[in-house]
C-alpha cells in the first residue's frame, strides 16, 4: 500500500450501537491523519514545518505505537505499558526512545510507518468487535495517571480516538505549512 491509497476497512462483520460508533469516530479520525501524507516522499514526511518538533512521518508512527500501547493494555493489563519506569530520573535512553517515537528516522520511510498503523488498526478494530468493553484494569504508575485509577476498555478506546484526532489535527496544519493542502477545505 502506498502513502496515495486509503487504508482498507479493517470489519466485515456489521457492528451496531456503540461499537460501531467507536469504529466509525476512530476509522475517520484515521483517514483525516492519512490524508495529510498522501503523495508525500519520506523527506517531506521528516521536515519540520513549524516551531514544533512535529513531523507528519513522525506523528503517523507516533499514534500507531500509542494505539498499540493501549490495546496491549487492554489485553494484557498495566504491564504492556512498561511499568517500573523512574518517571522523576528517566534515563537518557529513555529519553531518546520517547523522542525517537514522534521522529521517521532515516532507515524508515513513510509506506513502512503506514503498514505498520495499518497493522496495528486491524488488530485495534478486531478488538472493539470482540472485547467486553466494560473490561478494567488498573493504570500503571505514572506522574500523568491518577493514583489508583483504572481505564475499561471502553475507554482506553476514547483514548486512542482522542489522540488520533488530536494528532489528525497537528498533521493537517503541518501539512497546510508545508504546500498548503488541507484536510478539510
Amino acid at each position: 500500500m502506498t502513502s496515495t491509497q486509503e487504508a482498507p476497512a479493517m470489519i466485515t462483520t456489521a457492528l451496531t450501537g456503540e461499537r460501531a460508533d467507536i469504529l466509525e469516530t476512530l476509522t475517520a479520525h484515521r483517514q483525516f491523519l492519512r490524508h495529510t501524507v498522501q503523495g508525500l516522499t519520506d523527506d517531506e514526511a521528516r521536515q519540520r514545518t513549524t516551531a514544533s518538533e512535529l513531523t507528519l512521518g513522525g506523528l503517523i508512527k507516533h499514534v500507531a505505537e500509542i494505539e498499540k500501547g493501549w490495546v496491549d493494555f487492554i489485553v494484557d493489563g498495566p504491564e504492556a505499558m512498561g511499568g517500573g519506569v523512574d518517571w522523576s530520573e528517566p534515563s537518557p535512553e529513555l529519553i531518546e526512545s520517547f523522542k525517537a517515537g514522534f521522529q521517521l528516522l532515516p532507515d524508515e520511510t513513510l509506506e513502512g510507518v503506514l503498514a505498520r498503523y495499518d497493522e496495528v488498526a486491524r488488530r485495534t478494530d478486531e478488538l472493539v468487535a470482540t472485547v467486553d468493553l466494560d473490561l478494567s484494569h488498573p493504570l500503571p504508575e505514572a506522574p500523568w495517571f491518577p493514583k489508583g485509577a483504572h481505564r475499561s476498555a471502553r475507554r482506553a478506546f476514547l483514548h486512542i480516538v482522542a489522540e488520533t484526532a488530536q494528532h489528525a489535527g497537528h498533521a493537517d496544519i503541518i501539512r497546510e505549512s508545508l504546500d498548503g493542502q488541507k484536510t478539510m477545505g
